[in-house]
């Protein structure tokens, strides 16, 4: 595909995803009508309807966007990194090594702001994949063993995590929610802490993308490049990792997107790395932002965990590309 006809795509994507938000404005336990969107839109007055669209909903979807958008290319990271299509930050054990640290912290140590959760999610994950994937021999091992490997660590999080809600008492249900995956309640702030660390993953994947796009080669053909790959393979992991720091601390684990939106993207054929990764944002980000629309309309006055949602739509795609022998098991894509 023709770099004009990739940017084409890109752009009506993001308009889907903008349409999406817009009808996400609309609807909840109180449907807003269009003119009300746009009156409160133009001149906010401090009423309900302006504070439903202005604190409410519009913060929230646009979190729900960059969360989307940053596990995407997150899963774009880590497929490319081991040459695997089942690497994710689920499968590999990162989102469960970046969400076990941060309960610990929640419950042991409550008087810690919220605001080194991130950082704690970085260690975290980064620790937890780097066993996957040792497991997994560098990531380079088939894909049932990274798979199992990556399994295997999220049994063992999770276990950790589930003993420690049940010291929680009265906190447990809230954290269970959190653990579903979503975004009730996510405000401006909200989205200004997930920001900086969903940017830094998107935009230094972009600044990489030639070296990015080596490593779909084998290692070998990379290093005959003149690849380094000790520096490279550590930089590449931080940076799909990076995301799921920021985005598991307010979001919790969302299922799907990271393993999903990089092969559809694929499979759209765009013309090169560079436009891969922002297709793939761009999926990503219109994924979970529909998810949310859904998961807080579907059942009003209550909300479904986008977490479901996402698992919902996501678990069917990856079977379909299964199925249908886009993938193989030998870690290559037809």
């Amino acid at each position: 595909m023709s770099p004009s006809r990739s940017l084409l795509l890109i752009g009506l994507i993001v308009l889907a995803c903008l349409a999406t938000i817009a009808v996400g404005l609309l609807v909840g336990a109180k449907t807003l009508s269009v003119a009300t969107i746009f009156h409160v839109l133009i001149a906010p007055d401090g009423k309900i309807d302006s504070i439903l669209v202005w604190t409410l909903r519009l913060p929230r979807s646009l979190t729900a966007a960059a969360g989307g958008a940053g596990l995407a290319v997150s899963g774009y990271l880590l497929q490319t990194l081991t040459r695997n299509p089942l690497a994710d930050p689920g499968i590999t054990g990162a989102t469960a090594g970046a969400v076990a640290p941060i309960v610990c912290c929640f419950v042991f140590v409550p008087w810690l702001s919220p605001v080194y959760y991130p950082v704690i999610g970085l260690l975290g994950g980064l620790a937890a994949s780097s066993v996957t994937f040792w497991v997994s021999r560098g990531g380079q091992g088939r894909p049932l063993q990274l798979a199992l490997g990556g399994v295997s660590v999220s049994l063992f999080l999770g276990a950790i995590t589930t003993y420690v809600l049940l010291l929680t008492g009265p906190q447990a249900a809230s954290l269970l929610f959190w653990l579903s995956g979503g975004f009730q309640g996510r405000t401006w702030t909200h989205l200004m802490h997930m920001l900086p660390w969903t940017v830094t993953g998107i935009v230094g994947a972009l600044v990489f993308r030639r070296v990015i796009g080596m490593f779909m080669l084998s290692d070998h053909a990379a290093a005959g490049m003149g690849l380094q790959l000790g520096l490279w393979k550590p930089v590449i992991l931080i940076l799909a990792i990076i995301p799921v720091a920021g985005i598991a601390p307010i979001a919790g684990p969302v299922a799907f997107v990271g393993l999903a939106a990089p092969h559809i993207a694929r499979l759209l054929r765009p013309g090169g790395t560079g436009w891969d990764i922002g297709l793939s944002a761009a999926i990503g980000a219109l994924i979970v932002t529909f998810a949310d629309v859904v998961g807080r309309s579907i059942a009003v006055p209550r909300e479904l965990p986008v977490g479901i949602i996402t698992a919902l739509i996501g678990g069917p795609i990856f079977i379909y590309l299964v199925q249908r022998g886009r993938l193989n098991l030998s870690g290559a894509e037809r």
